[in-house]
């Protein structure tokens, strides 16, 4: 394989028994599981083997789906895996950082339990929400919001092309979606999330995990992964301060992951693993380097023991 980006999915993608049969059958990522839950006092065999309706609330998800992703991955590296970059959609760039040598992942563990509580609190429940946008660009939403005055409804995912997530109180994101419609959108659906998430109703939170990484021990990264908030490259050369703006900055600014992905294939990258639940960054994948013309990009997907079969060493 080329040049060869890890990929770590975020808050959304998280399934019962995610990650199930790596815990069975290695070691370290049973290690690395059973630590997290000592960690963070969670029974997280019974958050994420067993029917259990906290995997879909924010405090929860995020650690699940963290411990989850990093499971997979030192077994993955176990087996030979190698690769040169890094990126993840929102909590999923924890799952990024980790990869690459910023942060240790006990220190981790800690710091996205915590996110989780943070986000979850931030605003009362029903006031804020979020709404998918398909079939208009990002620059086109962002014109839409500002022509018709809508200055508290804000872009909080650039997912790919055609497809962009909108955040803030949920009354003017519901007269936002209306808004689209008549703009152009083919279709404009509210998300079934519990907060208005990467929007400035999200500050307290960012101010608060801003706290919490100023007393992590982070370190300079030794692989580089792409930053959601700037979708530039984090390096040797990002100092510790400029890594921790941009982790806190990140919970209440825009996700762009859509220009991430353009920024690693414009490097050279063909080769994208998605590890973790779900296929949804393969997704992304796909309507972004068709978008770009691109079609020698590899996509891999892993969830399972059995994905990892015939590819990894290559």
């Amino acid at each position: 394989m080329g040049n060869t980006v890890v990929m770590f999915p975020g808050q959304g993608s998280q399934v019962m028994g995610m990650g199930q049969d790596f815990y069975d059958n290695y070691d370290v990522s049973r290690k690395m599981f059973d630590k997290a839950a000592e960690i963070t006092g969670i029974d997280l065999k019974h958050l994420i083997f067993e029917a259990d309706e906290n995997l879909n609330k924010t405090e929860y998800t995020q650690i699940a789906l963290y411990v989850t992703e990093m499971i997979m991955l030192e077994a993955l590296k176990e087996k030979g895996l190698t690769f040169d970059y890094a990126v993840g959609l929102s909590l999923g760039e924890y799952g990024a950082l980790t990869a690459c040598g910023g942060i240790d992942y006990e220190d981790c563990v800690s710091l996205v339990r915590n996110r989780g509580i943070y986000m979850e609190q931030a605003v009362p429940a029903g006031v804020g929400t979020m709404a998918a946008v398909l079939g208009l660009t990002g620059e086109e939403v962002e014109n839409a919001l500002k022509a018709a005055g809508f200055e508290d409804v804000c872009v909080a995912n650039f997912n790919c092309p055609g497809q962009i997530v909108i955040s803030g109180e949920k009354n003017n994101v519901l007269k936002a979606m209306e808004m689209l419609k008549e703009s152009g959108a083919r279709r404009v659906l509210e998300l079934n999330v519990s907060g208005p998430f990467h929007s400035p109703l999200l500050k307290d939170a960012g101010d608060k995990l801003s706290k919490d990484l100023e007393e992590t021990k982070l370190m300079q990264v030794k692989i580089p992964y792409v930053a959601n908030l700037t979708a530039d490259f984090v390096d040797e050369n990002t100092t510790i301060p400029q890594i921790r703006e941009l982790l806190a900055a990140q919970v209440y600014s825009s996700v762009r992951f859509e220009q991430s992905v353009r920024n690693l294939i414009n490097k050279g990258c063909d080769t994208f693993i998605e590890v973790g639940p779900g296929k949804t960054l393969t997704g992304f994948l796909k309507k972004i380097t068709k978008d770009m013309g691109v079609d020698n990009i590899k996509l891999i997907n892993v969830e399972k023991i059995g994905d990892c079969d015939g590819w990894i060493g290559q």
